[in-house]
């Protein structure tokens, strides 16, 4: 089984209201190959991008593969190493608070793409010192600017 290693980060201008730009990038690495991808999205949230961006890195590999996945997403991560996500599923898909969670397709499609890779969630500080890291943070920026352009030129 292939072993790869995946960067991803998400962020949202505004997020949370109706002008709010959200973007991600990714960075994935298998042997001394290295791939960048960026995407940018109108109406959007932080979290739905940080969703997005392990989903869509995920998505890109072609076999089942072993994956060290650096996140610097709370949301991300814990759900899976703490177990949220059981406990969601066993609820009915509702949190800790009985409401019900919050981009479940979104977590349903990451859950199918797990069962075929091996994912290990890694946490990162982010805006540290970690190179991929702020990587894909600078990808994302970048994303970001460039939907904020279109919606100028609209």
């Amino acid at each position: 089984m292939k072993e790869v290693t995946i960067y991803t980060d998400g962020g949202c201008r505004g997020n949370g209201n109706e002008q709010a730009v959200g973007g991600y990038g990714c960075v994935l690495i298998y042997k001394d190959k290295i791939k960048e991808i960026k995407k940018g999205f109108e109406r959007t949230t932080n979290n739905i991008m940080e969703l997005t961006a392990v989903i869509d890195a995920l998505s890109m590999l072609k076999e089942p593969c072993r994956v060290k996945l650096h996140s610097d997403s709370a949301y991300v991560v814990n759900a899976f190493n703490q177990g949220w996500i059981d406990k969601w599923q066993k609820n009915g898909w509702k949190n800790s608070n009985k409401e019900p969670v919050k981009n479940k397709e979104l977590w349903e499609k990451l859950i199918e793409l797990t069962k075929i890779h091996e994912v290990e969630f890694i946490k990162v500080k982010g805006h540290s010192d970690d190179f991929y890291n702020n990587r894909c943070d600078e990808l994302a920026n970048l994303a970001m600017d460039e939907i904020e352009a279109n919606m100028l030129n609209k």
